[in-house]
């Protein structure tokens, strides 16, 4: 309809600067940051902007929600003080009806902030300390090997120590394997020069291999060298090892997907950050759908005094859900409430709270206003 069109003519240009400008500053304030670390390394031009490119996504995750809620606040305010969308409302047309379009808006900025927030937004701040230090040091980084690693395996109380593990070439350098009985005795030890694992098998290859078993005192029974050693129906993988020290933020829902089935025997306050950023990154791009019914319900108003207490609102409205949501993360991740209701609880909570809104917009009541005891 015409009208639709009208509105998001009207939405999109503000949307668009606001996104831009919010861009633009990022990238000049990092930029300037970075700077001499670029110039240290003699970074080229294709990597910095290769640099800045992946890091885009993460950006506009946090750009595209801020953008909206100013882009909405103020062309509903410039509509109001024209009285265009007191126009609107008396030719027929219902609150809900003239503010479609803008709903729709918030649905295709949720799937592109869910497609962002995939694997691409999470990923950039790990992939952004690697190219920095690509760049720093003049070297590509082995992206999934992790040095000087320690493992430990409660459920089959065993111990593994790498000098370095790949687990995308599931392959290890001197290792260090010891097992312990259920009193936590060491009972065997098994070292390596070289360590290879077969996905397909199951089956741990150790070369330059040295099997060692002792007693109780730590004494040595027998010591036993091999060129190549089989080690069968362990459950240890190098991806499940080197996942212990990934950090869940920096995680994508296939990585944190892996992590939970490869890791569920871990304790649940173990798992608790991991399961509640999976719940997250679903939870987060629905804030773009709050931001319209808040925006719509208080961006709508009459009279100048009016707009400024509106806008007023629907700031402190996404300030309050940008504060519960920091709260209910870091409650979630320390195994204080569930990991769901911790990524979707404020988004439930604020998504009530401007359909409540939107409904007494809709039906002609006043607003409820907050007002200090006294005045």
């Amino acid at each position: 309809m015409l009208l639709d069109r009208y509105l998001l003519s009207k939405f999109l240009t503000p949307f668009l600067y606001c996104v831009t400008g919010f861009v633009a500053v990022w990238l000049v304030w990092d930029l300037s940051a970075n700077l001499p670390d670029f110039l240290a390394g003699h970074a080229t031009f294709s990597q910095v902007a290769r640099f800045y490119l992946l890091q885009l996504p993460s950006v506009l995750v946090l750009s595209i929600p801020v953008g909206m809620l100013l882009a909405l606040l103020y062309t509903l305010t410039q509509m109001s003080r024209r009285n265009e969308i007191i126009s609107m409302l008396t030719a027929g047309r219902s609150l809900y009806r003239v503010l479609l379009p803008l709903i729709a808006v918030g649905f295709v900025g949720t799937g592109l902030l869910a497609v962002l927030n995939h694997s691409l937004a999470p990923q950039a701040g790990a992939i952004r300390d690697v190219m920095k230090d690509e760049i720093k040091n003049g070297k590509r980084s082995d992206r999934g090997v992790v040095s000087n690693h320690l493992y430990r395996n409660r459920e089959d109380r065993r111990l593994w120590f790498f000098t370095v593990i790949d687990r995308v070439k599931n392959s290890a350098l001197r290792v260090e394997i010891i097992q312990q009985d259920e009193t936590g005795v060491v009972k065997e030890r098994w070292y390596g020069q070289q360590a290879v694992f077969t996905p397909g098998s199951n089956v741990w290859v150790l070369q330059g291999a040295r099997h060692v078993t002792v007693d109780e005192q730590g004494n040595m029974i027998s010591s036993e060298s091999s060129p190549r050693l089989e080690i069968k129906d362990w459950h240890e993988t190098p991806w499940k090892i080197a996942s212990s020290t990934m950090n869940p933020e920096f995680l994508g829902l296939p990585e944190l997907s892996d992590y939970l089935r490869y890791n569920a025997e871990f304790p649940q306050a173990r798992l608790a950050p991991f399961l509640t950023h999976w719940h997250y990154r679903w939870a987060l791009p629905w804030v773009c759908v709050v931001v319209v019914l808040l925006a719509g319900a208080l961006g709508i108003v009459n009279g100048r005094r009016g707009i400024m207490g509106g806008v007023a609102g629907a700031i402190a409205l996404f300030a309050g859900l940008i504060f519960l949501s920091s709260l209910f993360l870091a409650l979630g991740k320390g195994d204080r409430i569930p990991a769901w209701l911790a990524a979707w609880g404020p988004v439930l909570i604020f998504l009530a709270i401007g359909i409540y809104l939107l409904w007494i917009k809709a039906t002609g009541r006043e607003l409820p206003r907050l007002r200090l005891p006294g005045f």
